[in-house]
């Protein structure tokens, strides 16, 4: 045996006795019975043009490598065909020998010139597929023409397979695409990027947080509030993104880095240091409801950029499936046990209670249908990070709208934007503060626990000087109360890098008002008090009897 297989499978072997035994971080939440759901998706195009060396053969022989690997794992997954893939007799007579009850083939979502010109329209692209927004994806047509590029793609794809796919994804898909798509073809599932700014061309910024949503009904990439505001599709996101790091990298950049489960990132997904720490945290920090990631590689990136992280992951992913720690499972599974278990999008959290050796940093990811929010602890300090606001109502102009550039862009309702608020040397956030002999400082503390209280809340203790703070999160609000020695003097600063234009128009006692992209929203304190403060702060929040709540909901 080569001695690195030697080194690796010792290394797994030491990984599962010891990653669930706990650590000094852990709380008695960790045993949680919540599911950890892993998706291996991997979308295949037909040709790359951005690279000659990457052949058609090329693109095909990582395919046949992946297949082989997770074969060789016992782990099934969810192939997506671009359609020019999906008209390639080599990638048809691959997939159909997979075994249906592992495997799934579905939709990659992006726009080649055959799919274009079988719909009778003209192509507009530099080569047979291109990547930007308003050619190579739909956004990039009428709602007349996606139409008749999705009954293209549908018909094909039945003539092939047999059947419709269950399963669309793509980097992003507008509202109109997807419900064309499950009113007429009933697909059940579908994906989109990770939350990114700026990479590609493309920005999905301050949606749901990883897991998945049921959008709404006019906005793909808005979590709906109502059943009957929504498209009963579950949208999973894509690229299993690293709770701590990935938010910030990239802060005074026009894009964003990738730090993510993706094989090709040497000091992420293909890190065997990083690999350990992140399922570790998966599957042995507690998640309210679920748990959620993805794993995978598009072809185009070829075999040799992603085999070291798959030959790394897949085994790993083995062992945890046979532990019973994760499901590994198509997306369509995944999306199927969705419906079945939640009629509206549910509350959902992420939480990091150790971070990877050399770091102090802990986090939480919370999510409902109403908003999202992040917690991170640094240096002993709190800071919440991020808040956007969720509203249904609210169209993205790509529903009925054609894009006219090459990049693409999402949002959701800023309150707290810790990346594009921030500059290097001075990140924005929210701060939790208090006075020492009248001087303003960051308060410090211990090492926080989180337990899930109920289906939607969760409970965050830090202990904090002669007491602690005890945070509650749930569907509509954070609630944060002051135990111990009895201290008024602590607040909440929202500062911002110097230079930085938020969306807060004016500040009142009881809430702050903001207009975002022409939608006025805001944010309100049903106990303690908004004020302006004097250090330059945008605006500071002050506790009511040693406590406040704040309503998160876009009402």
């Amino acid at each position: 045996m080569h001695r690195n297989t030697i080194l690796r499978s010792i290394f797994i072997l030491i990984y599962v006795l010891t990653a669930f035994t706990g650590n000094a971080q852990s709380n008695k939440a960790t045993q949680a019975t919540e599911p950890k759901i892993v998706n291996i998706v991997n979308f295949i195009r037909l040709l790359e043009p951005r690279d000659a060396k990457i052949t058609q053969d090329v693109l095909y022989q990582t395919v046949v490598q992946q297949i082989k690997l997770m074969n060789q794992y016992k782990l099934g997954g969810t192939f997506l065909l671009q359609y020019d893939a999906l008209m390639d007799s080599r990638y048809q007579q691959l997939l159909k020998k997979l075994p249906k009850g592992s495997f799934e083939i579905g939709g990659w979502w992006e726009i080649p010139q055959p799919l274009v010109e079988k719909a009778g329209l003209k192509w507009r692209g530099r080569y047979p597929w291109d990547w930007h927004a308003d050619v190579g994806f739909s956004t990039g047509y009428t709602p007349a023409e996606r139409e008749k590029l999705i009954d293209v793609y549908m018909a094909d794809f039945k003539t092939i397979f047999g059947y419709y796919p269950r399963t669309v994804a793509s980097w992003f898909i507008d509202a109109h695409s997807l419900n064309y798509m499950y009113d007429k073809y009933k697909i059940v599932a579908s994906a989109n990027c990770k939350d990114q700014y700026g990479t590609d061309g493309y920005t999905l910024w301050g949606g749901y947080w990883n897991q998945a949503y049921y959008p709404s009904r006019i906005n793909s990439y808005m979590p709906a509030q109502h059943a009957e505001k929504q498209l009963p599709v579950p949208i999973f996101r894509l690229l299993g993104s690293d709770p701590i790091r990935q938010y910030d990298t990239g802060v005074s950049s026009a894009r964003q880095g990738v730090i993510t489960l993706e094989p090709v990132y040497p000091k992420a997904g293909g890190s065997e240091e990083w690999i350990k720490w992140f399922f570790t945290t998966f599957t042995n920090d507690p998640a309210l409801n679920f748990n959620y990631t993805q794993a995978g590689q598009e072809n185009s990136f070829t075999w040799p950029a992603m085999q070291k992280g798959l030959e790394l992951q897949m085994p790993l992913m083995a062992q945890l499936k046979k532990a019973g720690k994760i499901r590994v499972e198509t997306m369509e599974q995944s999306a199927l046990w969705f419906r079945k278990n939640y009629a509206v999008t549910p509350a959902t959290s992420f939480a990091v209670s150790k971070d990877i050796a050399g770091s102090d940093q802990k986090t939480i990811w919370y999510n409902s249908r109403f908003y999202r929010l992040n917690l991170l602890w640094e240096d002993n300090t709190l800071r919440i990070r991020d808040i956007h606001l969720f509203n249904e109502k609210i169209a993205d102009k790509y529903t009925t709208e054609v894009a006219k550039s090459n990049e693409c862009s999402f949002f959701t309702l800023p309150v707290v934007d810790g990346y594009l608020w921030s500059k290097r040397g001075k990140l924005a956030g929210l701060r939790l503060m208090t006075l020492v002999n009248g001087k303003e400082t960051p308060v410090k503390g211990g090492n926080p626990t989180f337990t899930n209280v109920d289906k939607s809340t969760v409970h965050v203790s830090w202990p904090a000087g002669e007491g602690s703070f005890e945070l509650d999160i749930n569907e509509r609000s954070l609630t944060v109360l002051r135990k111990g020695k009895p201290d008024s003097n602590w607040y909440l600063d929202l500062t911002v890098a110097d230079g930085v234009t938020t969306p807060v128009t004016t500040i009142e006692a009881n809430r702050v008002n903001y207009t975002f992209e022409n939608h006025p929203f805001h944010l309100t304190a049903t106990k303690g008090s908004f004020e302006k403060p004097a250090n330059g702060a945008i605006f500071r929040l002050k506790p009511q009897g040693n406590s406040l709540e704040l309503s998160l909901v876009d009402q």
